[in-house]
């Protein structure tokens, strides 16, 4: 996945902190998003983040793992 990619919440996914559900639960799956950054390095050094996908939805972005996402 490349930043700019359109995808898909594939799996069920959680968030308690989305803007329009603040402190509810919200499960992402099935939205559609954009790959707004994928980490890999931190000040120039190599990084292997549990959560490396950042998508953005709108003004809200959130952290997911490869496997939870698929390219639209």
């Amino acid at each position: 996945m490349q930043p700019g990619d359109q995808v898909t919440v594939t799996q069920s996914v959680v968030v308690y902190n989305h803007p329009q559900h603040r402190g509810e639960a919200f499960d992402l799956s099935g939205q559609q998003g954009e790959v707004h950054q994928v980490l890999s390095e931190w000040k120039g050094r190599p990084i292997s983040p549990t959560l490396p996908v950042v998508v953005s939805f709108g003004k809200y972005r959130a952290h997911f793992r490869a496997d939870e996402l698929s390219a639209t």
